[in-house]
């Protein structure tokens, strides 16, 4: 092969069919042309001498670089003795390998160092997205993607170059150029499991931003919510939606609030409701409304001529239904057309829409919520309006005007405190729901910094959601709940069973019939230290799950049994339902082998499995005379599964546990307070 590529005319040019390269693209191939009539052709191609053709070339490597010349002089873009560079093969036959190796080891560029080249061409040379489109032959829209990816925040930006989130997880990010809004969003999913989610990304970027068409930007209107500061961002570039968004959500809420509640105001004192709630949304949201009770309203009786057209319809149906019934009988598309005309009259006298009173409005309380098309409009369901029941209240107030009315001292001020007090600013659901997470940051660090207190708040807020089997007045997601049993109906009675259940009925229950959750607090609280002790051993225990030997999970309660020092043998016992009926006759042979050698495994050999089993529950349990030795390895053998640690050595001592006393026992020993805590 020459070292030095020569200038060929590329009409002398044609490929070789040694060329590995089968398949192109109409999208690729057009930015390549793009790319030579701006750049020139920047790598040479390779081929070899055509036999007999003096100044002829068969390229083996550059077949769609030559193609797209030949386009571009054919087009007029180039001329037609355009000379090309060749580096000449000295061998024909190593072409296909030449081709082969241009083609396969090639690694493409990734699409940030795509972004960032466009930006610097864009900001260095001073050109437009549309001059480097043209100049690459792609269209503007990818430019400005690439753009826009360009911009993203920077540990997004990252993410994309090293590799560690897909071109399309970065797009979903483009999807608001607020790269503030982006990072956030970020923080927020990159260590959960739906980190990587097109879909939860573009989920949660949604929701800090409204679509131009979302009827609460309809209500507010552009021109208002210009003035109030509000920023419109232009359409998403990776979708085919050619509407805007409106970032500053809080604004737009505010605005509508706004509206709707001045609009409430015309609507209460017009239709004369008791009260009427401007809500920001299209529906009402049910917790507003669980605790309301509907209105009762009543649709209008129908007047005698309603009433007689009505059962005229419905004898014409019920004849025209018989005669479609029959068998014979094949409707044309007239009786058709009556019969669903009929259909729709009679709905229209039955389907009447209820009828409110002047009388029901003054105690009815009505929504107001925003339409599909932005206008308000009442909500179809109405309730009664809550009114005060506190007499005593009402009450002392009366006395206290009449006293005050009496001696003259309401004053102008505090009348007009209390009417403040009464009616308050309107706020909006954003504002309402900054100024919880704002009260509820300053409660978190008040009990954090008090370790006493959270350990009796996270403790009342476990047991309460188990005792009362509700949580729905909990403000909390603590939980304690006990895991679901791997064996639903086995129950084996022992001796750990028992005492669990000692335990239980031990608690003191006493706050647990409050109804009010501030009120099963305080009385929580008010237990001595002891019983919510207990009261925290128990909903903490409950929560262990159960997990089958070779699982990973069951490593951590192996060495929390063991850190406790816990004597499963003292406890535990194998006995014919809870093992060895679960076992083969040859399996129970061999562990009669394993405690007393050969000698006493044939001392069982003939005996059926039943009885097998049962002699095994008395071998292992002490209640068969035999040998001190065995006896003795008898009651210490477990099998691994019911193990903390590992098996211990048949006549080595046992140790110790001077911190742990966990035997049935030291459990129970009510005196001693550290076993009560270690019980609790």
């Amino acid at each position: 092969m020459s070292q030095t590529p020569i200038p060929v005319p590329a009409a002398n040019l044609t490929k070789s069919p040694v060329n590995v390269r089968t398949r192109s693209d109409a999208e690729a191939d057009a930015e390549l042309e793009a790319s030579i009539l701006a750049h020139g052709l920047i790598q040479n191609l390779v081929g070899v001498p055509v036999s007999r053709k003096k100044g002829h070339y068969r390229i083996t490597a550059g077949g769609r670089r030559l193609d797209a010349v030949h386009r571009l002089i054919e087009k007029g873009s180039l001329p037609a003795d355009h000379a090309i560079p060749v580096l000449v093969l000295d061998n024909a036959k190593d072409g296909r390998e030449v081709s082969l190796v241009e083609n396969f080891e090639r690694l493409p560029m990734g699409p940030g160092e795509e972004c960032r080249a466009f930006r610097d061409i864009i900001e260095v040379e001073g050109k437009t997205a549309a001059d480097v489109a043209k100049r690459f032959g792609l269209t503007e829209r990818f430019v400005m993607g690439r753009l826009r990816l360009a911009n993203l925040a920077e540990p997004i930006f990252e993410a994309l170059e090293n590799g560690e989130i897909t071109l399309d997880v970065a797009k979903a990010y483009c999807t608001t150029a607020d790269s503030a809004r982006q990072k956030a969003i970020w923080d927020m999913l990159s260590d959960s499991y739906c980190g990587h989610s097109v879909s939860e990304i573009r989920r949660r970027i949604k929701d800090y931003s409204y679509r131009g068409n979302d009827p609460r930007v309809l209500l507010v209107g552009r021109d208002a919510y210009a003035a109030a500061g509000g920023r419109i961002e232009d359409a998403d570039l990776y979708s085919n939606a050619d509407d805007e968004r409106w970032i500053d959500t809080h604004i737009v809420d505010e605005l509508a609030m706004m509206k709707l509640a001045a609009e409430a105001d015309i609507l209460r004192e017009r239709e004369g409701f008791a009260e009427v709630r401007p809500v920001a949304n299209t529906r009402v949201p049910y917790m507003d409304t669980y605790a309301l009770t509907p209105l009762p309203v009543e649709a209008p009786a129908l007047s005698e001529e309603q009433e007689q057209r009505k059962l005229e319809i419905e004898d014409e149906l019920a004849e025209l239904e018989t005669e479609l019934e029959h068998e014979d009988y094949e409707p044309d598309e007239e009786d058709q057309n009556r019969y669903n005309a009929l259909q729709t009259e009679l709905s229209s006298i039955v389907e009447r829409e209820p009828v409110v009173d002047a009388e029901q409005k003054a105690s009815a309380l009505a929504y107001l919520v925003i339409g599909p098309d932005g206008q308000p409009h009442i909500h179809q369901e109405l309730f009664v309006a809550p009114v005060a029941t506190d007499d005593e209240g009402e009450e002392d107030e009366e006395a206290s005007l009449e006293d005050d009315e009496a001696d003259g001292e309401v004053t102008a001020d505090e009348a007009g405190e209390d009417e403040a007090r009464n009616s308050g600013p309107v706020m909006s659901q954003r504002l309402r729901e900054m100024l919880a997470m704002m009260k509820t940051e300053l409660l978190a660090v008040h009990v954090a910094s008090n370790p006493a207190f959270a350990l009796d708040l996270g403790t009342f807020i476990m047991v309460d959601c188990e005792c009362r089997f509700s949580s729905f007045d909990i403000p909390s997601d603590l939980r304690a709940s006990a895991p679901a049993r791997l064996l639903a109906d086995f129950k084996p009675e022992t001796a750990a069973a028992g005492e669990w259940t000692k335990l239980d009925e031990a608690l003191d229950r006493s706050w647990v019939n409050h109804q009010a959750i501030a009120d099963r607090y305080d009385a929580f609280c008010g237990l001595p230290d002891e019983a919510r002790a207990a009261w925290l051993g128990w909903a903490i225990a409950r929560t262990l799950q159960a997990v089958p030997i070779g699982r990973r999970e069951a490593t951590f309660l192996d060495h929390l049994g063991t850190k406790l020092g816990i004597d499963v043998a003292a406890w535990w016992r194998p006995t014919a339902l809870t093992y060895f009926d679960k076992l083969t006759k040859p399996a129970i042979l061999s562990l009669f082998q394993e405690i007393g050698g050969l000698e006493l495994q044939s001392r069982y050999a003939g005996s059926k499995k039943h009885d097998l089993s049962a002699s095994a529950e008395r071998l292992f349990g002490g209640d068969v005379i035999i040998e001190p030795e065995i006896k003795e390895r008898a009651l210490a053998w477990l099998p691994e599964a019911m193990r903390f640690g590992p098996a211990e050595i048949a006549g080595e001592p046992e140790e110790t546990h001077d911190d742990h006393d966990t035997s049935p026992a030291g459990i129970v020993d009510a005196d001693n307070d550290d076993q009560i805590s270690q019980a609790a």
